[in-house]
């Protein structure tokens, strides 16, 4: 099943593409694979309780419109996060080509410069390749104490988190890009590469008093390990450029499957080529079946809301969207995020009716929702992998982070207040 679930999620980014750019009608179709591999992988996820809850609920909502003759669209209903997923399953490629050795990892002389070269470089990394760099450094840590200390932890969660802010290839961006399409990509990045570069700051604040910092031992990643990655950045980014109405997570997702095909066999050779192609399609894609069936019933949830709000006639409470609105939208995200709900699901719900105000600042918005949340909800990813991997308490990532959200919050309204005022929204 494993095997088979793997050939259909390739199958269905593949056809996701192929609708995109000749056959838009097809994208119905290209979700089917996917939703057949999330049916055979189902039983071997590990946390279904909140997949449980948002399908019940869906499912009551979805009854509940078709009682009341509510219209509710096909396609959006299994297909809203299709290019999401597919910029998940392509930026799984690129890691067949960035993601390094954990051999090659240096260690470092201690103190803080160690600290600060291990922040960069991890963040640099996980920009890229996402979960996987995180992990490298994260083995690195526990193989030497059995546990990860408080500096660690605030390492981690931080210098990762704070790429949602801003990378094209994280999960957030095409979150925030499915409803919000007509962005200013100059505008998104600044933003974004802004507020990542305070997280350093706050963060290189909260730690140089730290008793035990002079004691700290890295481990940076090689550099030159970038060059793939941030070339393809380069490409996505100019490409954009002469042809700004293709979706930037669809740019992203065919470059990642193109260079992997290119690169790949000069890097490894043919066989060896063949031979990593193969076991990433069985092994690799399988293993995104948590992710996968998140974002897709995630999506279900979010339109069968929005399909009752749409029939009860229910509008946005303002007419209007600046930063003051965007500041409060922040700030509910983060509250729900404390209870369980995933930026996904509350992009999803809100993202309906934010779409007909100015794509950037709301998609700013929940770039900064999701990055504020990864770090601190005891609930997302980010932290149950610590806890599940390392055994580390989400109750003690809130504490060494709450003071710091509290912190990210204001500076993101600041932010918010200038880009509004530089969009002329107010």
């Amino acid at each position: 099943m494993q095997k088979i679930s793997g050939v259909l999620i390739l199958l269905s980014f593949l056809l996701t593409l192929y609708s995109y750019f000749f056959n838009q009608d097809v994208i119905l179709l290209s979700a089917l694979p996917l939703w057949l591999s999330v049916v055979f992988l189902f039983s071997s996820l590990a946390n279904k309780k909140v997949l449980y809850i948002l399908l019940a609920l869906s499912t009551i909502f979805l009854g509940i419109a078709l009682i009341q003759g509510y219209v509710i669209n096909i396609t959006q209903l299994f297909a809203i996060n299709q290019y999401l997923v597919t910029l998940l399953i392509g930026v799984g490629f690129l890691r067949l080509m960035a993601t390094p050795k954990t051999e090659k990892l240096v260690d470092m002389p201690k103190g803080k410069k160690s600290f600060i070269k291990t922040y960069i470089s991890l963040h640099l990394f996980a920009s890229v390749i996402n979960l996987s760099a995180l992990l490298l450094v994260a083995d690195k840590f526990y193989k030497k104490a059995q546990k990860l200390t408080s500096l660690q932890i605030i390492l981690l969660t931080r210098a990762f988190s704070s790429d949602a802010y801003w990378s094209p290839f994280f999960v957030a961006f095409g979150a925030a890009l499915t409803f919000t399409p007509k962005v200013n990509l100059m505008y998104i990045i600044g933003s974004g590469l802004t507020m990542a570069l305070f997280v350093f700051i706050l963060t290189f604040l909260d730690i140089r008093q730290d008793k035990d910092i002079q004691a700290f031992e890295g481990f940076p990643l090689s550099y030159q390990n970038l060059i793939l990655p941030f070339s393809l950045a380069t490409l996505v980014l100019g490409t954009n450029h002469f042809y700004p109405h293709v979706k930037i997570i669809v740019l992203i997702s065919l470059f990642c499957i193109f260079l992997a095909i290119l690169v790949l066999p000069i890097k490894e050779g043919f066989t060896n080529a063949i031979s990593s192609f193969s076991n990433h399609i069985s092994t690799e894609l399988p293993r995104m079946k948590t992710e996968i069936s998140l974002f897709l019933i995630a999506g279900v949830f979010g339109v069968s809301v929005s399909t009752i709000l749409s029939g009860i006639g229910f509008e946005f409470p303002f007419d209007y969207y600046d930063y003051k609105i965007a500041a409060l939208v922040l700030f509910v995200f983060i509250l729900l995020s404390m209870f369980g709900v995933h930026a996904i699901i509350s992009i999803s719900i809100f993202g309906h009716m934010l779409q007909v105000f100015d794509h950037t600042l709301v998609a700013i918005t929940f770039l900064m929702a999701w990055a504020s949340t990864v770090s601190t909800s005891p609930f997302s990813g980010l932290n149950l992998t610590l806890h599940a991997r390392y055994g580390v308490s989400t109750t003690e990532v809130l504490k060494l982070n709450l003071s710091f959200l509290v912190k990210t919050y204001l500076i993101c309204v600041l932010l918010l207040y200038i880009i509004s005022k530089a969009l002329a929204l107010n």
